[in-house]
């Protein structure tokens, strides 16, 4: 590892999601001078993924570019730059280098952390004076339930990583579901859009294709559909709630594709996020991501200045 980016070189900003990596090439001041975007190699393994990523970044590459920050889909360790854990959604990712296998695939320093902490760490403010900072509970509510955690302006990553991944906190409305970690009654295996699809599912004997069909069904008055919907946003309410007590949250975030399902979904979060709230915390109120389509790339970035950097001449180890 070395020390971090220079604040004054442009750096490229990688995200790794299951289905497509977005690349894009930062100038100090924030500025996006380039983008790339192609096809996550997702069920080719790890060496495909890691060549896709060396690619994407080629593509947006500039004289002049020192470092390299990645944000992916996956229990990511900053420290040692590794995959420590991770879903099947990218087949053979846990137990990948990040850090390493792509610093020596470009020659370039890499930092590397979990997507969604990355995306989150943009939502907070520039580091205060003397004071406190914010704190504040990040989800991300889409194919899975992912978060974040900062506490006095400082992002959490915890052991080996695991810091903020909300998902997989116990949910009373998920007993007894298998959740895609392997254990069972998860918050995401009830509150992922795919699990309240598959609720509608169980409990209508209905088949729905996607999370925007059981949508489109509760819009009409449909009680199942309107039901899986309002038990998914629910179990996120409660569990949203409960981490603000625990925290003295003065910042509460909601995003992913889930939310933007509409009304319905929202309001019945918020009534149950409400509910749990010790009377301190009463004026508090759950509140969409700030950034826009390149808060990803962004908050990637800006890893290279927060993380360590790990060096081309480490030892790539197995990927």
């Amino acid at each position: 590892m070395t020390a971090r980016n220079a604040a004054d070189a442009p750096v490229i900003g990688l995200d790794l999601g299951g289905t497509k990596i977005a690349a894009a090439l930062v100038a100090a001041d924030g500025t996006v001078l380039a983008r790339h975007c192609r096809p996550t190699p997702a069920t080719e393994g790890a060496t495909a993924v890691l060549d896709a990523l060396a690619g994407a970044a080629r593509a947006v590459r500039a004289p002049g570019t020192t470092a390299i920050g990645v944000a992916a889909a996956g229990v990511i360790d900053p420290a040692t730059g590794t995959v420590t854990s991770a879903t099947d959604t990218i087949r053979d990712w846990a137990g990948t280098a990040l850090a390493a296998g792509l610093a020596a695939r470009t020659g370039l320093d890499v930092a590397c952390d979990n997507d969604v902490r990355a995306a989150a760490a943009t939502e907070l403010p520039d580091p205060p004076g003397n004071g406190p900072g914010t704190t504040m509970v990040y989800a991300a509510v889409g194919t899975g339930v992912g978060g974040a955690v900062a506490v006095d302006g400082r992002m959490l990553h915890g052991a080996a990583g695991v810091a903020g991944h909300l998902g997989h906190l116990p949910s009373p409305e998920a007993d007894g579901l298998p959740c895609t970690c392997g254990a069972t009654g998860h918050l995401e295996a009830i509150a992922a859009g795919p699990a309240i699809t598959a609720h509608y599912t169980r409990t209508s004997g209905l088949p729905a294709d996607r999370l925007e069909t059981v949508a489109t069904r509760a819009a009409g008055g449909e009680p199942h559909a309107t039901a899986a919907i309002v038990l998914g946003a629910e179990a996120v309410g409660r569990a949203l709630g409960g981490l603000a007590n625990t925290l003295g949250a003065d910042r509460v975030v909601v995003g992913g594709g889930v939310p933007r399902i509409g009304a319905l979904y929202l309001n019945a979060l918020h009534r149950a996020f409400s509910a749990e709230l010790m009377a301190p915390l009463r004026g508090l109120r759950p509140l969409p991501p700030r950034g826009g389509r390149d808060a990803a790339v962004l908050g990637a970035a800006a890893l290279t200045r927060t993380l360590p950097l790990h060096h081309p001449r480490t030892p790539t180890g197995a990927v």
